[in-house]
């Protein structure tokens, strides 16, 4: 094995455990560093293979700020992430790590972890080499006409595409995180569509709305006599997509006894029909979620053995409220788009109408745009859409009235909302940690990190 490890960890139990788990298993450890100035002068002399970070370190930069440095060094590296706030995963997911090892950890887990990340980064040097001037160039070419409503300039964007060159010819596993209405389909359809498999079955299966007594016959099929009402037999989706790759939209609805399953086809590649015999499969698994699910692991939602293997490699599609830059891109594309097939000669939008597009939120992020960008070329008559009526102009006037709060600030009226509601009772039947559906412990440090003490009221919140 000999490869050497940084451990970056200000809490001397945790990292001393991570040290011993990982000498015990055959790896170096340089010394122990506790913040990003130790770290980095380690490095310089030490030159790691692989820096595992935590996020919250003594002296004044994160494991973040270190993070953004091993990036541009070259140097794999993964989170060591406790109960942190939204904002921060988010923050840390953009950096691009190899994976993230949610405490507390077993020594299965760090193994796990390792094992993935070492091959995620040589598949990251191999597919990076072709993308140099001197090397030949993969075959990708991902456009308009492939992939209709797949648009965008921005960093954000082309940092997508970038992954999708990289992840797209491989077989690894590739989990895709994004709100509702970001395009993770087309995503999806892209990395299918530039590997081995683009001549092979893609199949949809959308876990948040197949009913929970259907989801193991819809996936795998049954026999015919299985069960009652089973006239004929059924081919399930993973069969279906035999040989081809397989898009699990939601995975994060998924129930934990389905998780179960779902995570033994993935070990062994191998589907048990409802009634029938047990048979070998050949499938890509991309799957998708709009859920945190490193705090879905957390809180006891979703398997921590799952994630590990659909996490091989994060794209992040960021929403359209981050990529402002593609707003109007998008929205004359559809314009294009539906005017054509309404017959419609419109040209473009009104200065007043791309001005209004630019300053809405977007909740329902491309797909909304994509939906009112249609319906607006319906209700235009002349050559040009000079008027967005209800619910834009609506919208963005109620939006320039409210003060937006942070994500720490909506956390803490949370809590104190359910502490309220139970006369200050944290733990125990009927306590805040019951209503809010979390561990105790998790709750008093979430409670000590936002300062909410007794004295502390909604009414002192919203001062």
């Amino acid at each position: 094995m000999n490869k050497t490890i940084l451990i970056v960890e200000d809490q001397f139990i945790e990292a001393n455990n991570l040290r011993l788990i990982l000498k015990g298993t055959g790896y170096k450890v340089c010394p122990i560093a506790r913040s990003v100035t130790e770290a980095l002068e380690i490095i310089d002399t030490g030159s790691p293979d692989l820096v595992m970070i935590d996020i919250l370190l003594k002296g004044g930069r994160t494991g973040i700020d270190l993070a953004l440095i091993l990036k541009h060094k070259e140097i794999a590296f993964v989170y060591l992430s406790a109960n942190t706030d939204p904002e921060t995963f988010r923050k840390a997911k953009r950096t691009g790590p190899y994976g993230f090892l949610v405490k507390p950890f077993r020594e299965k887990d760090v193994l796990a972890t390792l094992e993935i990340s070492d091959f995620l980064h040589q598949q990251y040097k191999l597919f990076s080499k072709n993308d140099q001037p001197d090397k030949p160039a993969l075959k990708v070419a991902i456009s308009v006409d492939q992939l209709p409503g797949f648009i965008g300039k921005s960093e954000q964007m082309q940092e997508v595409i970038r992954y999708i060159k990289i992840a797209g010819p491989s077989e690894i596993p590739v989990l895709i995180y994004g709100e509702s209405g970001t395009g993770k389909e087309l995503i999806a359809q892209a990395l299918h569509r530039i590997s081995t498999r683009n001549d092979k079955p893609f199949i949809v299966v959308d876990c948040a709305s197949l009913p929970a007594n259907l989801v193991e016959a819809e996936l795998f099929g049954y026999e015919k006599g299985s069960f009652t009402g089973a006239s004929e037999k059924r081919t399930g989706k993973f069969e279906q997509a035999n040989t081809g790759t397989i898009f699990l939209d939601e995975i994060g609805e998924l129930s934990l006894e389905m998780q179960v399953k779902f995570l033994r086809v993935l070990q062994e590649m191998e589907i048990g029909p409802i009634g029938g015999r047990r048979r070998k499969i050949n499938v890509r698994v991309i799957a998708a979620t709009n859920r945190n699910l490193e705090e879905e692991v957390s809180a006891g939602r979703f398997r921590l053995d799952l994630y590990y293997r659909l996490n091989v490699f994060p794209v992040n599609v960021p929403p359209l409220r981050e990529r402002v830059g593609d707003i109007t891109l998008l929205a004359e594309y559809f314009l294009d788009h539906f005017s054509g097939l309404e017959k419609k000669n419109i040209s473009g939008f009104s200065k007043e109408v791309k001005k209004a597009l630019l300053n809405y939120g977007w909740p329902g992020n491309v797909r909304e745009l994509r939906n009112l960008v249609s319906r607006n070329v319906l209700l235009t008559d002349g050559q040009q859409i000079s008027n967005f009526p209800l619910p834009i102009a609506k919208n963005v006037q109620q939006l320039a009235a409210v003060t937006i709060k942070t994500l720490a600030d909506n956390e803490r009226d949370h809590i104190l909302r359910a502490l309220e509601q139970c006369k200050w009772k944290v733990y125990g039947q009927g306590g805040a940690a019951e209503i809010l559906d979390i561990n105790g412990s998790t709750l008093k440090s979430r409670m000590k990190k936002l300062g909410i003490g007794k004295r502390f009221t909604l009414r002192n919140a919203s001062n």
